[in-house]
């Protein structure tokens, strides 16, 4: 099985595109100066506390304020807030919490009233961004992520992942990382920490802890709603979680990105520093990988199913709703119970996919088609659970009921990835009525004619829908062969399916526009 990272930078930030043996299984898009990521660190005042709600609301920065729950607060807040009180007033705090004296853990049962007031400063983290009407969610528990291990400042406690079955491995990674810790940072095990030496974990957690350092050296001169740690962009985000031996290439088409990129693969898996490559191929990065259409055939309200099945999703302010349905496929099978476990099996995977794909977090409930056998129905269960293994937010999955429908919970930290397949036409622009569609094909080459008699252009790029590449490159006498005996000249046409049907697009040999005047 291989994995491949696609980076393609735009105007205002990147596209990430990771692929399992071809097929798309997340989309991130990566916008400059997007505050609020999962993981940053902030220096937020206390605007309002809600007794009602045991919460209280946080001026980070939003325009709406962020809410912290007092369960939110951590066992260890009086230390934490100790210890920024101590830093913002610039007392002479060192950023090592060894010699630190940490504060009584708060009442868990306590009230928010009793810990917090109006104006306060307190060090918040970002646990949830904003999502549609709500703010940021935050936790004063704070947590600095690093390949293999987790910080956590205020704490002496050593925890390791659920996914680590081996007993001997849990208890010699618990051994080794005991070991190298410093007294008053608590540590939690990656799972991708298993089978490593204490020399990649200490490598690691010394990392961790210069993050911790220069973070606490920002919140001496910070000022209330400024960010003291932030979470690394989020392609390296990315490779922190996912990169593993599978991983056969990442491609990016920015010099820029691509330098970021090596050198973070660097410091984490120097010997994976050569996967990276810049993109060199002419067409767009993803277009070349089939990505774009990828995106839109996977992001629309139906969603086909290779073996002739489709699904239909719906999306609420309450909860995601998924219907299997057997398309096509119900004559090909021998019984309808036959067909209702192959359609389900195969919906089953593309539902983990697209619940990974869309990001969807909250209540998800699908509707499989019926099937009377016990044992098939758990088969489905069995399947959704090992197909949902990779996925990296936390889920819930409980059996189908006796209705057929199946209840997921998924955490959603980010808002859902979610765009637009309904494309407004190009050229009528929603009015119905366009020029008819034949004629772009005259209109391109008037253009053509234009270029090559008038402005004696020696080199141009014609970029256009695949279905006019096709008319114009197709055949053994194809029409781009006749301009050549025309004009002398080879034309290069490149497809590009995010271009519309009747759009097309010059460009000289430095890849620039070409505007036609003629």
């Amino acid at each position: 099985m291989s994995n491949e990272l696609i980076i393609n930078s735009t105007q205002n930030g990147c596209r990430i595109a990771l692929l399992k043996d071809k097929s798309l299984v997340e989309f991130h898009h990566d916008e400059d100066g997007n505050q609020f990521n999962v993981g940053d660190i902030y220096l937020g005042t206390v605007r309002k506390v809600v007794q009602g709600l045991n919460a209280a609301f946080i001026d980070i920065g939003y325009e709406k304020d962020a809410f912290l729950h007092y369960l939110d607060l951590g066992p260890k807040f009086s230390s934490l807030h100790d210890f920024t009180k101590r830093a913002v007033s610039k007392k002479n705090t060192s950023s090592k919490l060894e010699k630190f004296s940490l504060k009584p853990d708060i009442d868990k049962h306590g009230k928010i009233s009793s810990v917090l007031s109006k104006n306060q400063q307190i060090l918040v983290q970002v646990v949830k961004e904003p999502i549609s009407t709500k703010g940021p969610r935050l936790s004063c528990e704070l947590s600095i992520a690093g390949r293999y291990l987790v910080l956590v400042p205020f704490s002496n406690t050593v925890n390791i992942s659920k996914k680590i079955a081996s007993s001997d491995e849990r208890k010699r990674l618990v051994r080794l990382v005991s070991s190298i810790k410093p007294d008053n940072y608590g540590v939690i095990i990656r799972t991708v920490a298993q089978g490593k030496d204490v020399k990649e974990l200490d490598t690691d957690l010394r990392n961790l802890l210069n993050i911790w350092h220069e973070g606490v050296k920002t919140l001496k001169t910070a000022k209330p709603r400024e960010k003291v740690i932030g979470e690394m962009s989020k392609a390296s985000a990315i490779l922190r979680d996912v990169l593993n031996e599978s991983f056969d290439s990442i491609y990016i088409d920015d010099k820029v990105i691509l330098d970021e990129v090596k050198s973070y693969i660097k410091t984490i898996a120097p010997d994976k520093e050569k996967i990276v490559k810049p993109y060199q191929g002419k067409a767009k990065i993803f277009e070349s990988f089939g990505i774009e259409r990828q995106i839109k055939s996977a992001f629309g309200q139906s969603v086909s199913l290779k073996g002739g099945g489709y699904l239909i999703i719906e999306h609420t302010e309450a909860l995601h709703v998924i219907d299997v349905n057997s398309g096509n496929k119900s004559n090909r099978e021998e019984d309808q119970e036959a067909t209702a476990l192959s359609v389900n099996t195969e919906a089953a995977k593309e539902i983990a996919r697209q619940l990974r794909l869309r990001d969807m977090g909250g209540i998800i409930v699908i509707d499989f088609i019926d099937m009377k056998r016990a044992e098939n129905k758990k088969l489905i269960y069995k399947i959704m659970k090992d197909v949902m293994v990779s996925d990296r937010s936390k889920f819930t999955i409980l059996p189908l009921s006796k209705f057929g429908l199946m209840q997921i919970t998924r955490q959603r930290v980010r808002p859902e990835m979610n765009i637009t397949t309904k494309e407004l036409c190009p050229t009528c622009h929603g009015t119905g009525k366009i020029n008819a569609s034949i004629l772009v094909s005259d209109q391109i080459e008037r253009a053509i004619d234009y270029l090559m008699t008038k402005q004696n252009d020696k080199d141009i790029t014609v970029v256009v829908h695949p279905f006019i590449y096709a008319y114009f490159t197709k055949g053994t006498l194809s029409r781009r062969l006749k301009w050549f005996l025309k004009y002398f000249k080879w034309i290069k046409m490149v497809q590009d399916s995010s271009v519309g049907v009747t759009q097309f697009q010059f460009l000289n040999k430095f890849g620039e526009e070409i505007e036609i005047n003629g």
